[in-house]
Parts: structure tokens; sequence; C-alpha cells
């Protein structure tokens, strides 16, 4: 019998699907403290949680029996991944089961903060009659900014262009190509700042994304530019908008999401021109009820089937092919990654070839372990070991396979090519011994790297005292070196050097090495 723990509030649907499989006990228990659970996961094979319960190394720890973590939604920031990876967790999510219900929510908002219903509505309660005040405006033919278009930002752009909107996307990991195909104009970040009417934004947090739309951003705005947000709070620099709406550049703001949730006290709840909901996008029936029995068969299918579905960190394999490849999933995963940082645009096309004695050996899972690694920067929690070839095709990328049996340097060599409307990067990878990942060439350039931590990627010229003076800059900061690896170019004068550093290195720091004598670039990179 195997015990499933639901800590958080779930569709009934769901809970009842548990209650209706034999083999499975159920036991719904929410409100727990960190404490409490802790004191009691021990007793469980498997969790399901929506956004309330925080899945800590230390919640794993204490779960000695715990098999799978299911989220009932899409979003995993309060699942510690690498920990559940580290202990043969499976973590999966159900990203498609609200994308509708969020889509809905952010025209809802967009079209309740142009009319002034949240107010005329407080305002008529509180015996008033303003209707002088609270005019409201047209959606028809304005512009509306849709920053990312993933599946929730393409409903967006659809139900927009219903409306009868001018509609403009920005997303820098799909071609102009694709956003053209499905009926809307692509425009660089800049362009849409200048040129929308309202903002609406639906990407994942990163540390890219997080404070995307902070001062600089609105300063670039149109006067009385309008900020909608259902996507992750923190997205939106939350002072840097309240101050924005004070001045009267942004003329109002809806958000659904906050940086801290609950938010207590708010800058923006000051504004009377602010509009918010606790965090509702994916709070309707449906949804609730499609992520709910969604998650519940993913577990039960993991449970009685041993069936992957969804895994954010664990491929679908059985378990004697994945002994023989997961080392090369492992750094196919970590090359894409690493591709994903090089990467200047919108990936056009990807090329994996396989050189060496993989006779006998599926590769498939392995190519999906790249494309992953690849596209997770990108799209965050919405791609997963199933589904990430389907993501590449939905947007517009080519990926091409092939398999050479003679080996050059390597017995087993992973080649991987990625291509942008602006050049190409190659990166090759390789297993050491039984389970050591070596990336050994990157372009031009030959090294043995180790593909993990906080990384720098360092361009510069072929001199003595070039990289003893990084070395310098970065001690008296510091911050300390954990390895580096220097390759040279090929028949040229540059070399290229990555530091592995024990903490990530301050923009501030990143700025002085580029200004140093004979450093041509520096890259951080996160791997």
């Amino acid at each position: 019998m195997f015990k499933v723990l639901v800590s958080d509030a779930l569709g009934e649907a769901g809970v009842q699907l548990f209650r209706e499989t034999d083999g499975i006990d159920v036991d719904v228990n929410t409100g727990l403290s960190p404490e409490e659970l802790k004191a009691i996961i021990g007793d469980y094979d498997a969790l399901v949680i929506r956004s309330a319960t925080k899945v800590t190394e230390e919640i794993l720890d204490a779960g000695k029996k715990l098999k799978v973590v299911g989220r009932a939604g899409i979003g995993l920031d309060n699942v510690d991944i690498p920990a559940a990876t580290q202990r043969g967790v499976v973590v999966m999510n159900t990203p498609t089961g609200n994308v509708v219900t969020t889509a809905e929510h952010a025209i809802a908002m967009m079209m309740a903060l142009t009319r002034n219903i949240p107010q005329g509505t407080l305002s008529l309660k509180d015996g008033r009659w303003d209707k002088k005040k609270l005019q409201g405006r047209e959606v028809y033919n304005k512009t509306l900014g849709v920053i990312g278009f993933g599946k929730i930002g393409s409903i967006v752009a659809d139900r927009a262009k219903g409306l009868r909107m001018k509609v403009v996307i920005y997303d820098p990991f799909v071609t102009p190509e694709q956003i053209q195909k499905a009926g809307f104009e692509g425009v660089t970040l800049d362009e849409l700042y200048s040129r929308a009417d309202y903002v609406t934004v639906h990407v994942p947090k990163l540390k890219e994304t997080t404070g995307l739309l902070n001062k600089a951003a609105f300063d670039k705005m149109k006067d009385g530019v309008m900020i909608i947000n259902c996507a992750r709070g923190g997205i939106v620099d939350e002072d840097d908008l309240a101050e924005a709406m004070q001045s009267g550049k942004v003329a109002g703001a809806a958000l659904d999401v906050f940086a801290t949730e609950p938010p207590g006290e708010c800058r923006l709840f000051e504004q009377d021109r602010m509009i918010c909901t606790p965090h509702l996008g994916a709070s309707t029936r449906e949804a609730q009820t499609n992520v709910a029995v969604a998650v519940a068969e993913q577990i039960i299918d993991y449970l009685i089937n041993g069936t992957v579905i969804n895994a954010v960190n664990v491929p679908s394999v059985a378990g004697e092919l994945l002994q023989k490849i997961g080392p090369y999933m492992a750094v196919g995963d970590r090359m894409g990654c690493l591709q994903a940082q090089l990467a200047d645009g919108p990936v056009k096309s990807v090329v994996i070839e396989y050189t060496g004695d993989f006779k006998g050996m599926d590769m498939a899972p392995v190519s999906t372990a790249i494309l992953k690694g690849l596209l997770t920067p990108m799209v965050k929690y919405a791609v997963n070991f199933v589904n990430a070839p389907i993501v590449a095709k939905e947007m517009g990328i080519t990926v091409t396979e092939s398999t050479t049996a003679e080996a050059e340097d390597y017995t087993h060599l992973i080649t991987l090519r990625v291509a942008t409307e602006n050049g190409e990067n190659v990166v090759a990878g390789t297993i050491i011994g039984r389970s050591d990942m070596k990336v050994v060439k990157i372009n031009n350039f030959r090294l043995e790297l180790v593909p993990e931590g906080h990384i720098l990627l360092i361009f510069n010229q072929d001199r003595p005292g070039a990289i003893g003076g990084i070395g310098t800059t970065l001690g008296q900061h510091d911050i300390n070196i954990g390895r580096m690896h220097v390759g040279q170019e090929k028949d040229g004068d540059r070399n290229i050097i990555f530091l592995q550093t024990d903490t990530p290195v301050p923009p501030e720091v990143i700025g002085e090495l580029r200004t140093a004598q004979m450093v041509s670039s520096v890259t951080p990179l996160e791997l």
C-alpha cells in the first residue's frame, strides 16, 4: 500500500481519484507548519502540493520513503529540485492544466483596470456616484505589448486580437518567423516599451527576468501606460512601479502576483489606480479540477506502474538503460544549458552528433536531455523530459541527429551545434571513466571543463599577465576560484578561460573584469 499526503488544498476530483485507486492510501492534511510536515513526511511515498508547501532539503531528508512530489500547477519555485534529484525523488508538475485560466485572468485584469470596475464597485457600496471621476478608456485599437510568447502569452495575444487590439510580441527565445506565423508582430523589448499602451508579462521568474519591469523600463514606455502581471511576483519591481504611478508615468497597474505572498504592507496599495487579486490566475473550478486530476493520475501511474509523466528532473527511461546512458544524459543536459547561455538570439536549429562506440544504446533519451537543458533557461518549468522535443518543435527549432561509429580523440563524444540568426556555437562533451562529465570543446577551443556551478567564461589575449590580472581582481573582492580551465584558440592568439567560483560573481565585479587590459569579454554562466 502506497501512502500519499496531500498538504495543500486540492480539487476534490483529484482526492477522489486517489481514494478510488487500489493500492493507494491518501491523507489530506493542509496548513501544516514546516515542523509539522517534517514530523510526518517520513510515513509517505508521495507528496501532493500546490504553492503553499515548501519542499526544502530538510523536508526531503526527513522523507525517507518519499518517491515523488507532484505539483498541481506549473510553478516549482517552492521545491528544491536539485536536492530532490540527489535523493532520487521524482518531481512532477502539470504544465498545461491552467494555461487558459491564467490567460483569461490577465485579460480580465486588463479590462477591469481599463474601466475602473473595482473602484466603481467600492464607490457605489460606499454610497458615492463617481461617474465622472471613474471615466475609462477603450481597448479597441490600442496596442498590447506581450512579453513572453509561451503557452499563456500566446493565448493572451489571441484573446487581445479578438478584442481588435494591436498586439506586439517580445520573446528572445522565439524566432520572428514563428511569431509572424501565429499572426503577430515580433519586436525588440525597447520597441515594445515605446509602442505599447498596455504591457503584460508572461515569462518565468529567472535571474534574467527578476526586476525586468523596473525604473529603466518604465522610463522607456509611453506616458499613461498600463501594466499587468499575472505571471510571477518579482518580475515587476514593486517600488519602481509605485514611483512610476506616483509620477503619472504609469496610469494604472493590475497585479495578481507579488514578490512576497501574502504581500503585507505594500506601497502600491496606496495608489488609487492599482487593482489586485490574491494570486487567482489559476483559480477557476475548471483549472483546479484539471490540475487535481492530472497530478493524481500522474502520481498513481508512477507509484503503481513506474511510468513517469511530466517530470522535471527524471526521464521516462527503464532502469537498465538509465544505468548505461544516465551519465551521457547528465552531460548532455549541461551542454544544452551551456549552449542556451552562449546563444545570441532565438535558436533556429540544433544538430546533435554522436561519435564513437554508442553501439546498442538508444540515444533518444540523451537527445531529449540535451533539448531539456537547452530550453529550460528559456521556458523553465514548461519543459520536461517528456515534452522537450514537442516544445522545440513549437518554438520552430529544427532538430537533427546523426551517429558515427568512428571515434577520434574520445571513445564516446557528443557534439552539439546550435544555430541562431547571428551565428553558430559548437560544444562537445564526453564522460571520463564511469561518470565524470567533461566539456572538451567550445567552438575552436579545446579544454576539459567540469560543467557545474558558478562559472565565468572569459576571452582574453594570450599574453603574459592576463590570467594573473583576472585572479588579482577576484581576490580583491574576496571571490575564491574553485577551478580554472584554460583553452587556447587553434591557430589564434586568444585564450578561453573558465573560472569556477565558490559564489556568484557580482555584476560590479564582472564590469571591472570587462574593463581590464587584455580581456575581450566576460560572460557569467550558471550550470
